[in-house]
C-alpha cells in the first residue's frame, strides 16, 4: 500500500525538543531509501509563498499563503510503500518530526 506522510510543523517550536525514539532526518532517510520503504520525499518552500487556486462561480480566486489560519504548515511530504497502515505508523513514528512536528499519514486509493 502506498502513504503520503504530510510532515507539518510549527515554525515557533524548537526543532526537536524531544528526539526519543527517532533518528536524525538524514538517516531515517537513507534507511528507508535503502529499503524501498521511501518512494519519494521532498521539502517545501514556506507557506508563505503558497498559493490557493480555486474556482467559483466561473471566476479564478487565487490567495497567498495557505487555506488555513494556524500556527503548523505543511513543510515536506513523504510517499512510503508499506505493507499495511501498522507499518506506515512504525516507519513514521522514527522520523524526528514525529517528536517536533506532526506526521499525517494518508492512504492512497487503491
Amino acid at each position: 500500500m502506498k502513504f503520503l506522510m504530510l510532515v507539518a510543523m510549527d515554525p515557533d517550536r524548537p526543532e526537536n525538543p524531544d528526539p526519543t525514539g527517532t533518528v536524525p532526518v538524514e538517516e531515517w532517510v537513507e534507511k528507508n531509501d535503502a529499503a524501498g520503504i521511501r518512494v519519494i520525499g521532498e521539502r517545501l518552500r514556506p507557506a508563505a509563498e503558497a498559493r490557493v487556486v480555486r474556482r467559483r462561480e466561473g471566476s479564478l480566486l487565487v490567495t497567498e499563503g495557505p487555506f488555513a489560519e494556524t500556527n503548523e504548515w505543511i513543510a515536506g511530504f513523504d510517499v512510503l510503500e508499506c505493507a499495511d497502515l501498522d507499518e506506515a505508523v512504525e516507519v513514521a513514528s522514527r522520523h524526528p518530526m514525529a517528536a517536533a512536528g506532526r506526521l499525517e499519514l494518508r492512504a492512497f486509493w487503491e
